[in-house]
């Protein structure tokens, strides 16, 4: 849940790209609900509908803890500057995502691939 955190909030506060623009100077709540990005921040996906969103969920503990351990300015090293993370449910990551090119492999962390933005990134 750390890794996930560290990329909501690298997303927020990057300076450039897409997602400059989509938190508009810092707003977390912009960059959750972009659509398409986090599964959790949807009540419909693939046109049925998505029982485990956050508007049928209980937070608990641990969560208002990962929360404020973010918002506090904390990242996990290993994720560093990452941008993109999925579970390619396989053993291996592909050496780009998204499938543009603006992101590549640094990192699998627990299940998860994460990526950092290339150069190409800033142009998005």
């Amino acid at each position: 849940m750390k890794a996930v955190a560290t990329v909501t909030m690298n997303r927020v506060n990057s300076s450039q790209g897409e997602y400059a623009r989509i938190s508009q100077g810092g707003s977390i709540r912009n960059i959750i609900f972009q659509e398409g990005q986090y599964d959790c921040a949807s009540e419909i996906i693939r046109n049925q509908y998505n029982a485990q969103n956050i508007y049928n969920m209980n937070p608990t503990e641990i969560h208002y803890s990962i929360a404020d351990w973010a918002l506090a300015g904390h990242r996990l090293s290993e994720i560093g500057d990452c941008l993109w993370y999925l579970n390619p449910f396989r053993p291996t990551c592909s050496s780009t995502f998204p499938s543009n090119g603006t992101g590549t492999f640094h990192t699998r962390y627990g299940e998860h691939c994460f990526y950092r933005p290339t150069s190409k990134y800033s142009q998005t």
